[in-house]
């Protein structure tokens, strides 16, 4: 078995903010928590960024069913610490930003657009070294 390629997204997210198992479960028991969670992740964005982000996720979507167990993707919230970070360490400046094997391939509008070639590409040219 091949090692899958690896896709890694900044993105705008939305965030939801959770207790410790313990009180997730008592809070889940009187019915509290999925109104809670729901209002969060409704409210933690403005329109454009949460329409982007359902953009991000359907391309996500078709990504894992076209390619299947061929890459795994990660999606960092841009506005996280972590996102931060990988932002400075990949020279990101515009959302969504694409890397893929650690090598930054796109970002900004045509981001994903251009990801889906590159991701076509990579795992066409790892289908021919095999044969």
């Amino acid at each position: 078995m091949s090692v899958p390629l690896e896709v890694e997204v900044i993105a705008y997210a939305p965030t939801a903010y959770y207790h410790c198992n313990h009180c997730e479960f008592a809070w889940n028991g009187i019915g509290v928590t999925h109104s809670a969670h729901r209002e969060q992740l409704e409210s933690s964005l403005p329109g454009d960024l949460l329409q982007q982000y359902q953009q991000l996720m359907q391309w996500i979507q078709e990504l894992l069913r076209r390619y299947c167990d061929q890459v795994v993707i990660r999606v960092t919230d841009a506005a996280s610490v972590q996102g931060v970070w990988k932002s400075l360490r990949y020279r990101a400046r515009r959302y969504p930003a694409v890397i893929i094997n650690g090598q930054v391939c796109s970002s900004g509008q045509e981001a994903l657009t251009l990801a889906s070639l590159e991701v076509e590409k990579r795992l066409s040219s790892l289908m021919g070294e095999r044969r």
